[in-house]
């Protein structure tokens, strides 16, 4: 029997004329309307005929996630008197619930592709809602995608409902309108949630209830081609908002961490609200693993505390929703309960303000969860749900500055996830580029291409990104697409029932108590009775029947008794992830074949494999190497095998800095891991001189033998560059190491490692490089002296290593020389460094004529009593010119 009062009940049923209306007129419409009201529910149904006069329709309901999923098809079925399975079913992968006479079927939006992919016009199908389209899952927004394009092409008389939580209607409706698929139209603006009123709850607003009807951008039959907007409100209730910021500042979440002090916070905040509030609490944690903890820190607390999340047992799900027996409640909750799902009696809301969302590192080919804050829409959705019954209090664990500091929606999943999955969906759809689809978000062109290369990797795509008839198998396993080719390929190796085991493994990773090694946690699984096994065994049996499905069984080389469960699970998984087959460095440090440092955690028995096979790791932002957290052993071979298409053998010759010479050798590689190396006897001498080059330009000119004679030259050529410039050349290290051939070009014919640099002579080398062609090298010696000859007789060098050259003489060898020596032609005067007997500066000029004249005095008053054996005499200019003492003179 139908339960009238009940289904009387829900505010949603002021919004269905208008929705039938908008459906009747343009096929297509956006539902808002707030948790509670019954859009996931009585909207069905109505839609079906089932609570009304109207033709019975065939709907589909597409739910983000499968406990949601169930949960939609109970509560119809209750309303309808009936129980799951009849006129109201479901399915989700691994379970179906559904026959003949469903009228109502609920799907997860991952089985409403599957379909689209099989029948694209979902024959029999009458009516599609796609529920909390707002939280932008991107099997929800590709199955939107899909389904538009459907309506255009092939069956315009599919009615389309994009059902939200929130209001964010406007791209929606732009999307299912007229408009251009594919433009980027991003949601309207951030308005307030209807489900929380009064002023209470200071970012909400009071509600009431009713409906409203129009298009996103104006008044329904005002020519616009957005899709109509149909809008219910519900029976609000006050929530009152508790900021509970910790006392102690706690570290911001890095990666999966979660500072356990925030953790123990939110434990103290659950037990307050216990105490100051009446009714059950909700409390909302990103993770599985923070659920347990807090649990633990909950135990001895007045009530009966319960998890609900993706991963938790049937039987628990049904009696978090069933409603409580009497005892109070403390529910602690994944994001799954923010929309889709009610439960009842929960006055209370606990919020430690995180999520979890997908992150892809696509140069590592790392995918994983990531602990962000939650946005503002999130933490409203939250809060609302302390107000669903009655009067009700959220209390947020973070202070009240922050609030204004959160993003305002989650991130859209297509622009963080990894896109391999998508991309095989919209490749197998006939746009592999996915350019003419309508998205909310385009896909970013680099994690298409990322995607695009795994699927040519795996076969499931041409070289121009069409479907192959592998692909279209793979696609139609409901896996991705990594794991699509590991069971395809692994059945053919070690059979479907083996294969799928490992596949079923890795689709869904095993509690972390079944430990890192991914063998032992498949024996865990087969001999298990929690509830991971059970959905294990479950999701083995549907590989195994889709495996059959889309192809043969295992080869007659695949009988169960050839290799050992725990080379099955290695083989397996490096044929699922290829670039993760990681080989050991010492201490538990692994290379993985992708280039990625990865390391097992302390403990794991794992670390004395020579080779693993990596399932999952990540990799927190500025560490140094990812963390390995399922791996199976594996040996060269199959790596070898799983991982072909990497596998390379080269001649490399290079220079190594790591030994400073040239390296040449034979190497065998799989991607980054050298798998052999051989030195090369005869490399090609092009290759060579380009490595002996390369270490040239990385250590310099210095690494010639460099004699006082080179060094000097080298000298005289930069001082007349830098007066006279050409033809005299530049020698600067970066002039000579961007032309190396026009002076060192015959050394470099002739050499074959660093020690042939080593003896090269550069002075010699250097020379090449002067102006023979002019015959300008014949001025070389009267433009840039190597030496002046002096009065005394001396030839004294010329310093050219700073910026002007220097004559550095002792005083008494210049006596009689009137003026300053002038070189490059009569334009620069030296500069003069006048020395005492000692070969101290006594003085330093550019102009010996003023010397003489003004300074000597000063000088000769100053040295003489010091050196009283050396002349000093009153004129300089005709006194003789000597190196010797007065004695020596003499007697000369």
């Amino acid at each position: 029997m139908i339960r009238t009062d009940a289904l009387d009940q829900l505010p949603v049923r002021t919004a269905l004329p208008a929705l039938r209306a908008a459906l009747e007129e343009r096929g297509a419409a956006v539902l808002c309307a707030p948790p509670g009201t019954g859009k996931t529910t009585l909207v069905p149904l109505a839609l079906a005929g089932l609570t009304g006069d109207g033709p019975v329709r065939r709907v589909v309901v597409a739910e983000p996630r499968r406990i949601a999923a169930r949960a939609a098809a109970r509560r119809m079925a209750w309303l309808l008197g009936e129980e799951v399975g009849g006129t109201v079913g479901f399915t989700v992968r691994g379970e179906r619930r559904a026959g003949r006479d469903t009228v109502v079927e609920v799907v997860t939006t991952g089985v409403l592709l599957q379909r689209l992919q099989r029948d694209q016009e979902l024959a029999g199908v009458d009516a599609v809602v796609l529920d909390e389209c707002h939280e932008r899952h991107l099997d929800a927004d590709t199955a939107a995608a899909f389904l538009l394009d459907v309506r255009a092409t092939l069956r315009p008389d599919l009615w389309l409902v994009a059902a939200s939580a929130t209001t964010d209607a406007a791209g929606w409706a732009r999307l299912l309108g007229d408009g251009a698929a594919g433009d980027g139209a991003l949601p309207g603006p951030e308005l307030p949630d209807p489900a929380l009123p009064g002023p209470a709850l200071a970012d909400g607003t009071a509600g009431g209830g009713g409906a409203r009807s129009g298009a996103a951008d104006g008044p329904a039959g005002s020519g616009g081609a957005d899709a109509p907007v149909v809008e219910a409100h519900g029976v609000s209730h006050p929530v009152e908002v508790v900021w509970s910021p910790p006392s102690r500042p706690v570290r911001p979440p890095h990666g999966l961490r979660v500072d356990p002090a925030l953790l123990d916070h939110v434990a103290t905040v659950v037990r307050r609200a216990l105490r100051e509030r009446d009714g059950d609490v909700l409390c909302f944690l990103p993770g599985v693993g923070e659920i347990g903890r807090v649990a633990g820190l909950l135990r001895g607390a007045a009530a009966e505390v319960l998890q609900v999340h993706g991963r938790a047992p049937a039987a628990v799900q049904d009696a978090v929703l069933g409603g409580g027996t009497g005892m109070r409640r403390v529910v602690l909750a994944t994001s799954v309960a923010e929309s889709s799902l009610t439960v009842p009696g929960v006055r209370t809301v606990v919020d430690a303000g995180l999520a979890r969302e997908p992150r892809t590192d696509h140069a590592r080919g790392l995918s994983s969860l990531t602990t962000v804050r939650v946005s503002r829409a999130g933490a409203r959705q939250r809060a609302g749900r302390a107000g669903r019954e009655a009067p009700g209090a959220v209390y947020r664990c973070w202070a009240e500055a922050e609030q204004a500091r959160l993003a305002p929606w989650p991130s859209p999943e297509i622009g963080v996830a990894d896109l391999t999955g998508f991309a095989l969906q919209t490749a197998c759809w006939g746009d592999p580029d996915a350019a003419g689809l309508a998205l909310l978000d385009p896909p970013p062109a680099g994690a298409m291409a990322a995607a695009g290369e795994v699927l040519r990797a795996v076969g499931a795509v041409d070289a121009d990104g069409r479907a192959t008839g592998r692909g279209v198998r793979m696609a139609r396993l409901g896996l991705h697409p990594r794991l699509a080719r590991a069971l395809l390929d692994g059945a053919e190796l070690v059979g479907q029932r083996r294969a799928a085991e490992v596949v079923a493994l890795l689709s869904e990773e095993p509690p972390r108590e079944y430990g890192d090694d991914l063998a032992a946690a498949w024996r865990s699984a087969r001999r298990g009775g929690d509830a991971y096994a059970q959905r294990w065994r479950a999701e083995v049996r549907r590989l195994q029947g889709a495996a059959g499905r889309t192809g043969p069984a295992g080869g007659p080389g695949a009988s169960d008794g050839e290799l050992t469960d725990d080379a099955v699970a290695g083989l397996v998984t490096a044929l699922a992830f290829p670039e993760r087959v990681a080989l050991g460095r010492g201490s538990g440090a692994y290379l993985m074949v992708s280039g990625t440092g990865a390391a097992l955690g302390d403990g794991s028995r794992l670390g004395t494999a020579e080779w693993l096979a990596v399932a999952v790791a990540d990799r927190s932002s500025g560490a140094a190497s990812a963390r390995i957290r399922l791996a199976a052993v594996t040996d060269e071979d199959t790596a070898r095998q799983a991982a072909a298409g990497l596998l390379s053998a080269d001649e490399e010759v290079a220079w190594s800095t790591e030994r400073g010479d040239v390296a040449a050798r034979r190497v065998e590689r799989l991607g980054a891991v050298e798998l052999s190396v051989r030195p090369l006897s005869r490399p090609d001498p092009a290759r060579l001189r380009a490595a002996l080059l390369e270490g040239l330009r990385r250590e310099g000119p210095g690494l010639l033998r460099w004699s006082d004679e080179a060094s000097v030259l080298r000298g005289r050529m930069a001082f007349l560059h830098r007066e006279l410039g050409e033809p005299w050349p530049d020698v600067s290290d970066a002039a000579l190491l961007g032309a190396p051939d026009a002076w060192l070009g015959p050394e470099l014919d002739g050499a074959r490692r660093r020690s042939d640099l080593e003896g090269v002579d550069a002075g010699r080398a250097l020379a090449r490089l002067l102006p023979w062609a002019t015959g300008d090298a014949a001025r070389f010696d009267e433009l840039a002296p190597e030496r002046i000859a002096v009065p005394s007789g001396s030839r004294i060098r010329v310093d050219y290593s700073g910026e002007r050259p220097v004559l550095a003489v002792k005083l008494q060898e210049l006596f009689g020389m009137e003026r300053t020596p002038l070189i490059a032609g009569g334009r620069v005067p030296l500069l003069v460094h006048l020395l005492s007997p000692a070969g101290r500066p006594a003085a330093v000029t550019t102009d010996l004529a003023s010397f003489w004249r003004d300074g000597y005095r000063a000088v000769r008053a100053e040295l003489r009593g010091r050196y009283p054996k050396h002349p000093w005499p009153e004129d300089p200019l005709s006194a003789e010119a000597t190196r010797y003492t007065k004695a020596r003179l003499q007697r000369k």
